[in-house]
């Protein structure tokens, strides 16, 4: 593969630094360095960049390769610190280092008027988890501008999909549709990572909607939660535990009671979470 710099290959760095990935921190090791550029490039004109879980580095490295001007690395595991440093060094004044939990760390102070890209490929067990916290944050617009993230081949499809990808959709569709525009960019086969996941990875591009169509947000949440929490049930059916009349609530809004949830696209379920918050 084509070196994007001078600094030594991951292989070697992880070897030298003694970073065997851990799967309690669901760590996979990106060491191919073209495709840590296509990622990179993927995320379009790059100024501001918030990277969560970095590892040894290898996508910090193509990011700044790629002319990031600032990079703010949020990493967990302490032993990839003395790796990251390294790179720092390499790119002076551009790459801010962060030891925390990004489950609990608020970039927002570091930013100040400015917004960030998201770029990452981010930990398989606290992935959608993040994700769920940038789609659900109060403030809107939020402080990322794009978010080009690394999924697992079946999140990244939930992520996009709405009814007419019934196998796929579910909450996690719903939020991100109402909210983002969302695509998947390329997949990433099992042999690009170290050690290599089971399943085939995918590049989701999420972009926030300035306007968002109105809703209450908690009302959402429990709607979706609701809905295809018995997705095999009527709306009738699987409503009951938020209202006590479904039919009552969703005849007016013109959505049939006896559809699925699958079959309701985001609008229809903003207009029930509007209708039960303007109720209870």
């Amino acid at each position: 593969m084509a070196a994007i710099d001078d600094l030594p290959p991951l292989r070697d760095v992880v070897q030298r630094f003694d970073l065997a990935p851990r799967k309690a921190l669901g760590q996979n090791f990106l060491f191919d360095l073209n495709l840590t550029s296509r990622i990179a490039r993927s995320a379009g004109t790059l100024e501001t960049v918030i990277e969560v879980g970095p590892g040894p580095g290898g996508l910090t490295r193509a990011l700044l390769a790629a002319g990031a001007k600032r990079v703010i690395a949020i990493e967990r595991d302490s032993r990839c610190i003395a790796a990251l440093q390294e790179i720092a060094a390499h790119y002076p004044g551009r790459l801010e280092i962060i030891e925390a939990d990004a489950m609990r760390f608020d970039p927002r102070p570091l930013l100040g008027d400015a917004r960030a890209k998201i770029v990452a490929n981010l930990p398989y067990n606290v992935g959608t988890q993040l994700l769920l916290d940038w789609v659900t944050a109060p403030e809107w617009p939020p402080f990322w501008e794009s978010a080009t993230l690394m999924f697992q081949r079946e999140v990244a499809r939930r992520i996009v999909a709405d009814e007419d990808d019934r196998a796929d959709y579910g909450r996690l569709g719903v939020l991100c549709g109402w909210r983002t525009h969302a695509t998947i960019l390329f997949d990433v086969a099992p042999s690009a990572f170290v050690p290599p996941p089971k399943v085939t990875s995918s590049v989701v591009h999420l972009t926030p909607r300035p306007d968002p169509a109105p809703c209450d947000l908690a009302m959402l949440e429990k709607v979706t939660q609701a809905a295809f929490g018995q997705r095999r049930k009527m709306l009738r059916q699987s409503l009951k535990g938020i209202h006590p009349d479904p039919v009552a609530l969703l005849t007016p809004l013109g959505i049939a009671p006896t559809a699925r949830a699958e079959e309701l696209g985001v609008a229809g379920f903003l207009a029930i979470a509007n209708a039960l918050a303007g109720t209870r």
